[in-house]
């Protein structure tokens, strides 16, 4: 996708997400057989549901048949929200995914899976799982450690309340 056709659906589609408070996390225009495909991704603090996404599916085509921002060939719009193991690369990603497990890759090498229990401005402290029957561990990893993260899927998570029964 050229930087301007990039930069022109950023500017039709940004209002609209940004009225039913959500941040725009992707925009992806490529091909799908004959047709285009435009993918928007957004997100918010509280997840995204499946009524929003389709309610700003209908905005957004509406908005796009008013333009040629999408050439005149047939196109699918698919508006989601990020997958369950999405890359973390902003500073909000990692806010969201306290309390959730990681996958880091560090810069001095090796990769790190560990809770995230805290985020501020410089990095995370973390919760490193103990292993064997050993006692979690804490650990602070700065963002300039990080090479690249993601959230872990956990199918075998008990939720606190059940840890309390």
């Amino acid at each position: 996708m050229s930087t301007t056709q990039s930069d022109r659906l950023r500017g039709l589609v940004e209002p609209l997400v940004a009225a039913k408070d959500l941040d725009l996390e992707e925009i992806e225009v490529s091909r799908a057989g004959r047709r285009g495909l435009l993918r928007i991704v957004v997100d918010s603090d509280e997840g995204v549901e499946l009524d929003v996404c389709a309610e700003l599916s209908r905005e957004i085509s509406e908005k796009l048949d008013e333009t040629d921002a999408m050439g005149e060939g047939e196109y699918v719009l698919e508006v989601s929200s990020p997958g369950a193991e999405r890359p973390l690369t902003e500073h909000r990603h990692y806010v969201r995914a306290t309390g959730r497990l990681a996958k880091l890759q560090l810069a001095e090498g090796g990769d790190l899976v560990a809770r995230i229990l805290a985020v501020d401005e410089d990095g995370l402290d973390m919760e490193v799982p103990g292993v064997k029957g050993r006692k979690p561990t804490a650990r602070r990893v700065e963002f300039a450690e990080i090479v690249k993260a993601r959230v872990e899927i956990e199918f075998n998570r008990k939720d606190k309340k059940e840890e309390e029964a």
